[in-house]
């Protein structure tokens, strides 16, 4: 098929390069032209395994391009999706101003039959002011809409860090439709990632774009319940470690998405429970569950703040103190630093008049414009033991593989005080008080 994608952000040029390698011909469109002209080269935006590779084989094969030209996107396209962002607004709700701006340009552009699908995740009710809009940009050309315009919703479930396995093995593909056809186009078009067995599930619209919601929301709601339950084993004397192994046994509770930590964060989490927060009180149905869920990863990042803060014996003494911080980004294997626990650290230890040194393989440049000014603050290191050199701690915020079998020994000869507060759990307890660490985690016994 021929398909065209708006927007070459994360779920756009992961969505765009994978249906490329198995056959079909893809022109991304975006309109900023610096990274138009760094895709041309294989150089993508993002940092995310296996994804330069499959972007490198398709544009040398011919069968992905790159273009700010949404007009060449579009001719003789049969399917476009629309990948644009969907930032928070103020209240919360999403902004979708770039999806319907999309729609507005689609409008003015389409000549011929095509299927216009939204994948960015929107709000109920999205996908059919998208229609509207392009229908009216058809009308006010004289063409019947009928005729040319159909529309999808094509939600992604996509995890940073594994995307492109999760793209090209799917666990299920969700398509909300108006009619068979278009049901059938969608069908084939992901035919070829389910051979082995077929994973598509048809449904409504509004079914369609609250499912991604919905899916968000529940794997929130286990982060935040094991957070939870983590601060309730430290007044108990329980290990949370052995509560989630308990609980994952359960076959009706399974055991992904049950690890104690510093919360959630990243660019889906903490927007999309918001977004159903928001859509929630527009639409007269509370979501008191997701509102306590978006509060207790609020309170777990602070929590764990005072941990570090009750060590040193109040805010006051962390003044002149050096602080080492390994991991930026808000989980492995991925660049993201949105809503990043660790950017929260970072910033209460600077207020606090503490020293920062931060460490993270490749999420550092983010950071530092997430963090503005303050990034100037910092000593940013080339490598993890370089951030301990005189640190009076450690506070470990991502899980690197890297991070998690270091050379103890010799990080307790460089450190000013041998203390690590560790934010994922990484090490063993017993461990590290044989190593001679003073040692903070999550939901355990020192």
């Amino acid at each position: 098929m021929r398909l065209c994608v708006i927007g070459s952000g994360y779920v756009g040029l992961v969505s765009g390069a994978c249906l490329a390698d198995v056959g079909n011909t893809v022109v991304c469109v975006d309109k900023d032209p610096a990274k138009v002209a760094s895709l041309k080269k294989h150089r993508i935006p993002i940092y995310e395994p296996g994804l330069e590779e499959i972007v490198r084989r398709n544009v040398e094969e011919g069968r992905i391009f790159f273009t700010t030209d949404l007009a060449e996107g579009l001719r003789s396209a049969e399917i476009c999706l629309i990948t644009v962002d969907t930032p928070p607004g103020g209240d919360g709700r999403a902004d979708l101003s770039s999806v319907l701006g999309a729609a507005g340009q689609i409008g003015e552009l389409l000549d011929h039959p095509a299927v216009v699908v939204t994948k960015s995740t929107v709000p109920v009710g999205t996908t059919m002011r998208v229609k509207e809009k392009i229908a009216e940009g058809l009308r006010r050309r004289g063409l019947d809409p009928e005729k040319l315009l159909s529309v999808a919703s094509n939600p992604e479930f996509l995890k940073e860090g594994d995307a492109v396995a999760d793209f090209m093995k799917p666990d299920r593909v969700i398509v909300g439709v108006e009619n068979d056809d278009v049901a059938e186009k969608m069908h084939l078009l992901y035919s070829p990632l389910m051979r082995r067995s077929d994973r598509f599930i048809r449904m409504s619209i509004p079914s369609a774009e609250l499912s991604k919601y919905a899916a968000n929301a529940m794997l929130a709601t286990r982060i935040s319940f094991m957070n939870e339950m983590a601060r309730l084993c430290e007044k108990v004397d329980a290990d949370i470690n052995e509560v989630r192994r308990g609980l994952g046994a359960d076959p009706r509770i399974g055991p992904d998405f049950l690890y104690a930590g510093l919360g959630y964060g990243g660019s889906c989490f903490p927007k999309d429970t918001r977004a159903i927060i928001g859509l929630g009180r527009e639409r007269g149905a509370e979501t008191t569950i997701v509102e306590a869920v978006n509060r207790a990863n609020e309170m777990q990042r602070a929590w764990f703040w005072n941990k570090i803060v009750d060590h040193f014996g109040g805010l006051g003494a962390l003044k002149g103190k050096n602080v080492a911080v390994w991991g930026v980004a808000f989980k492995a294997n991925t660049d993201d630093v949105r809503f990043s626990p660790a950017l929260y650290l970072i910033e209460q230890l600077q207020d606090a008049g503490a020293s920062v040194a931060a460490f993270d393989p490749v999420a550092a440049e983010g950071a530092k414009t997430a963090l503005g000014k303050r990034a100037n603050e910092l000593r940013w290191t080339r490598g993890a033991y370089d951030a301990v050199e005189g640190a009076h701690a450690l506070v470990v915020c991502t899980e690197w593989r890297e991070f998690r079998s270091p050379d103890f020994a010799r990080m307790k000869s460089m450190m000013s005080a041998p203390v690590v507060f560790d934010g994922r759990n990484l090490y063993d307890p017993k461990a590290m008080a044989e190593y001679g660490f003073k040692y903070v985690s999550v939901g355990r016994k020192a």
